[in-house]
């Protein structure tokens, strides 16, 4: 006999407040195990190709973390030192950058920029903002990161958590479907496949085209000369998995600082754009439509609205776990949608659609 829907309602519900109040309680401590689990998602699909060319699953996940770990010492030794000394001289030069936006102001736009005005007031506000509090800071952003991703957890938690749950992913899910209560198994198990298309379409397909159009920006904007290309193009990658938002403040700041920087080189300004354009061209006709498809089902403000709420609710944390939350919560108002307009409520007794 089934339960009733109230009682099913009740025990989800209850599913639904120990999931979030392990979040607030737990916060940092689960973080690590996030990770790991965010990766091996990522990866099992890579493992699964290995084992159809006839790799056992064992050898396939320790070429997948051997690969893995190489890439990382070779971001750790490369990328990582220069990215971080291009983000502090981007720091330590911004009073410069802002006197030199003041002068230009002066000389194109004298009687917006007198004395008093407040523009200028501004400029120069900002300017000695950033240069008191720029290093600083830096410094905080620094050892925030520094206090929620140790040594331990980058280096030793977080690769055999990866590890571990790719090697037994397979099993894991085998075991939690022979866990599904039986009557409503088929509906739980379309809900999972759904669920899990929209979230490979969104992190496996944008995670690559971030990867792709980061590096692409960073080597891009550095081949032109532009002094913090490597920076501009890590933060234009990094947020391009919002449609245009990527390619819009990436190509705002690089464009701006081609400005202080080349002013008067129209030629090298020119690239710049370019850069950006060319990257927008292949992203809107190559990248997306190969790598992510059209209907991944995750709106952009529906992801924003997510990410701010989690994000705030639970910190770091909470923004890891907003888009397969967002997804699967997306995935059961369209399920919930699609049985209202099959019932008698939306068809009415005369069993038509009204049009």
């Amino acid at each position: 006999m089934a339960l009733p829907v109230a009682t099913q309602i009740k025990y989800w519900g209850i599913a639904a407040a120990v999931f979030l109040a392990v979040l607030w309680v737990l916060g940092d401590v689960i973080m690590p195990f996030l990770v790991g689990a965010a990766i091996a998602y990522f990866l099992d699909p890579f493992a699964d190709r290995l084992e159809a060319l006839g790799l056992s699953r064992v050898l396939s996940v320790v070429l997948i973390t051997i690969l893995g770990l190489l890439i990382f010492i070779a971001m750790a030794l490369l990328v990582v030192p220069t990215l971080t000394s291009q983000a502090t001289a981007l720091i330590e030069s911004a009073p410069e950058l802002s006197r030199k936006l003041q002068n230009f102001v002066n000389q194109q736009f004298p009687d917006i920029a007198d004395a008093e005005s407040a523009l200028r007031k501004s400029l120069i506000g900002i300017g000695d903002t950033i240069k008191e509090r720029g290093g600083e800071m830096l410094q905080t952003i620094l050892g925030s990161v520094s206090s929620l991703i140790n040594v331990a957890v980058l280096f030793v938690i977080v690769p055999v958590v990866a590890f571990y749950l790719l090697l037994d992913w397979d099993r894991m899910i085998a075991r939690i479907d022979d866990l599904l209560p039986r009557e409503h198994a088929p509906v739980i198990r379309y809900l999972a496949r759904e669920i899990d298309k929209t979230m490979s379409g969104f992190i496996r397909g944008m995670g690559t085209v971030c990867l792709i159009l980061g590096t692409y920006y960073a080597v891009a904007l550095m081949v032109v000369g532009l002094q913090f290309g490597l920076v501009v193009g890590a933060i234009a990658g990094l947020v391009t998995f919002i449609p245009y938002v990527g390619a819009l403040v990436g190509g705002v700041l690089a464009i701006g600082l081609a400005l202080f920087q080349f002013w008067g080189d129209w030629v090298s300004i020119g690239m710049v754009a370019g850069v950006f354009v060319i990257g927008q061209i292949v992203e809107g006709n190559f990248l997306t439509p190969k790598l992510v498809g059209n209907s991944v089902g995750l709106h952009p403000v529906w992801l924003i609205f997510a990410l701010s709420v989690f994000g705030a609710l639970f910190g770091f944390v909470g923004m890891l776990v907003a888009v397969p939350v967002a997804a699967a919560i997306g995935v059961l108002i369209r399920f919930a949608v699609g049985h209202y307009k099959d019932s008698q409520l939306y068809r009415g007794t005369s069993g038509h659609d009204g049009t």
